[in-house]
């Protein structure tokens, strides 16, 4: 054409054209050009035409997408035939390359973690030596904090198949019940163990009892929750399970949660016959280990220093003394007037039950209805040069201008 600035667009109204600005409009719609251009449109700057060759390629590129859908179409029902009548080696191919995963895994985490291989049997053995929590371990170690400690557990009824579990909040027996049924479910399906020894027999089931949260929309309470719960391990475990049960009874008044605490271990040990693991703060409890020949107690040891608690994290054989509340509460930070007020209800209760015996509603009516902080002791320091020019100076005696000669001058003290 001779035309420098001709180009070819496309939008959705004409499709692909050939533009031209306006200057240029007489050229194209004249001989011989408007033999091969056809005119499309004429706007203020513009002039638009197309072509038969043009409108040709227009169709070609239209159909392409639609062609390319066909042939892909085609080719994605050929190879889902191809699919569907090579399933069944396929599902095992899947099936084989997850346990291949899974194996290696498993294999890593032994080697990397020093796991070992436990011993399982049909036996009721559950004997567990320098047992490790598998998730707080890893947790501990990306931290940098100290290391695991390790705790055995031996439930293999000899000397017994239960034990009770005492010991204050915050000082690992959560973890302890968790880490056991957690190696228990390792070992049965096929795993190596966080564990120096484990002797493992069959496990039918287990059952835990931990944490707290309510079901408001179905009408229960937190404690609701943890009675159907405690309900279906009772009547459901048998004498191979394994049953982790934490702070039964704590939701409801003291007598009445150790009732059913006292009786659910009872329940345990005479009905079901499990192998449990059943931590509580209800330290009357640890009378039942010489009632019951399969209960024996435990408790995750303490130190205290200087009013404060040092968590050791060790599980040993024996009841704990108390529960350390107080100490536990003052070191998540609430205020010091609150932690001296419980230490001191606290003393009048366990005072009045140990020398009056006429129990805790007594003792309770004793104490003062306010507890205030008591008053800040007075600092003691020296007078200040203000105060020393201030203490014999007669202000009835002072005149205008002494008064004012006055306030500059102890501006200047200042």
């Amino acid at each position: 054409t001779g035309i420098s600035s001709l180009k070819i667009k496309h939008n959705n109204v004409l499709g692909y054209f050939i533009e031209t600005t306006a200057t240029h409009a007489e050229k194209m719609l004249s001989e011989p050009l408007s033999a091969s251009y056809i005119h499309r449109q004429t706007t203020a700057n513009q002039v638009r035409f197309t072509t038969v060759e043009l409108s040709e390629m227009e169709t070609k590129i239209l159909n392409a997408g639609a062609r390319s859908l066909e042939i892909e179409t085609l080719h994605f029902h050929g190879i889902r035939a191809e699919i569907l009548a090579k399933a069944a080696q396929l599902a095992n191919l899947a099936r084989g390359l997850s346990l291949l995963d899974l194996a290696s895994s498993l294999a890593y985490l032994a080697r990397a973690q020093d796991w070992t291989r436990p011993v399982v049997d049909s036996s009721r053995r559950f004997d567990i030596q320098a047992g490790r929590h598998p998730v707080v371990e890893a947790a501990l170690r990306r931290q940098g904090s100290a290391p695991f400690i390790a705790n055995g557990c031996d439930l293999s009824g000899t000397p017994s198949s239960i034990w009770l579990l005492t010991g204050p909040n915050m000082a690992g027996k959560s973890t302890f019940l968790r880490q056991n049924a957690l190696i228990a479910i390792l070992a049965q399906m096929g795993s190596y163990v966080p564990a120096t020894h484990a002797h493992i027999g069959l496990v039918s089931q287990v059952f835990s009892r931990v944490g707290a949260s309510d079901d408001l929309a179905r009408g229960r309470s937190t404690f609701m929750v943890e009675m159907v719960e405690t309900a279906a391990i009772l009547n459901q475990a048998d004498d191979r399970a394994l049953v982790i049960l934490d702070e039964i009874g704590r939701g409801t008044a003291t007598y009445d949660g150790l009732s059913i605490a006292w009786a659910t271990l009872e329940h345990l040990h005479d009905a079901n016959q499990s192998r449990a693991l059943f931590a509580t703060h209800y330290h009357e409890m640890t009378a039942l280990a010489g009632k019951l020949r399969g209960v024996e107690n435990a408790t995750v040891t303490v130190k205290e220093h200087d009013g404060d608690v040092i968590f050791l994290h060790e599980v040993r054989k024996g009841a704990a003394d108390r529960s350390y509340g107080v100490q536990v509460a003052k070191l998540a930070g609430l205020p010091a007037p609150v932690i001296a007020r419980a230490r001191a209800v606290l003393d009048a209760l366990e005072k009045g039950d140990r020398e009056t015996g006429r129990g805790k509603t007594a003792v309770i009516d004793d104490l003062p209805l306010f507890a205030m902080a008591p008053p800040p002791l007075p600092v003691k320091s020296e007078p200040s040069q203000v105060e020393e020019r201030l203490k014999d100076l007669a202000p009835d005696d002072l005149t205008p201008r002494a008064a004012l000669d006055l306030v500059y001058e102890l501006k200047k003290l200042l």
